[in-house]
């Protein structure tokens, strides 16, 4: 059972602080599409990929004392901060990860914005479509965000590049 949540906690490890759910929703979206072994099922809600069953993973992580969140006002919104705690480091002792690369790549993926992320997750949760349609796609579902073709363009270069940096695991 608590395997699962040690691939999370590697995923904090690789990553040091995480800003933002939408950000951490889709690092471990992305991750999983890149073949590293994240259990968690996504469906497609208004940001994008999201997964009910990672928030409550989390939340597990957060109340076990594993995960700090910190909540911060942001203007008009909130924002919330991931860390691990020294609980989590002596929990994640237990378990070994073969998931090699996966430091590197949260490391690409946390240095993007959450918008950025957002795209590129969007790009490959339809990546079963050609290009044009995933294309129509963003441009429909994600109006709002108003992503151009140059942005959608750098999210299929940024995936290309993520795909070399987990290409070990391929």
């Amino acid at each position: 059972m608590l395997k699962d949540h040690a691939k999370l906690m590697s995923a904090f490890a690789a990553s040091g602080e995480i800003i933002g759910r939408k950000k951490l929703q889709k690092m471990i979206f992305i991750s999983k599409k890149l073949a590293f072994p994240f259990q968690e099922k996504f469906q497609f809600h208004f940001y994008g990929p999201y997964s009910e069953e990672l928030t409550l993973r989390i939340e597990e992580l957060c109340n076990m004392g594993f995960i700090n969140e910190v909540k911060e006002k942001k203007g008009g919104y909130y924002q919330y901060r991931y860390s691990m705690t020294e609980a989590g480091e002596d929990f994640l002792k237990h378990y070994t990860q073969e998931m090699p690369q996966l430091d590197e790549c949260l490391t690409f993926m946390n240095g993007q914005s959450s918008r950025f992320l957002e795209l590129v997750s969007t790009v490959l949760y339809f990546d079963n479509l050609p290009k044009e349609e995933v294309k129509e796609k963003v441009f429909t579902l994600k109006e709002k965000q108003r992503y151009t073709e140059e942005e959608i363009e750098e999210a299929y270069q940024y995936i290309e590049n993520l795909n070399k940096m987990a290409k070990p695991l391929q």
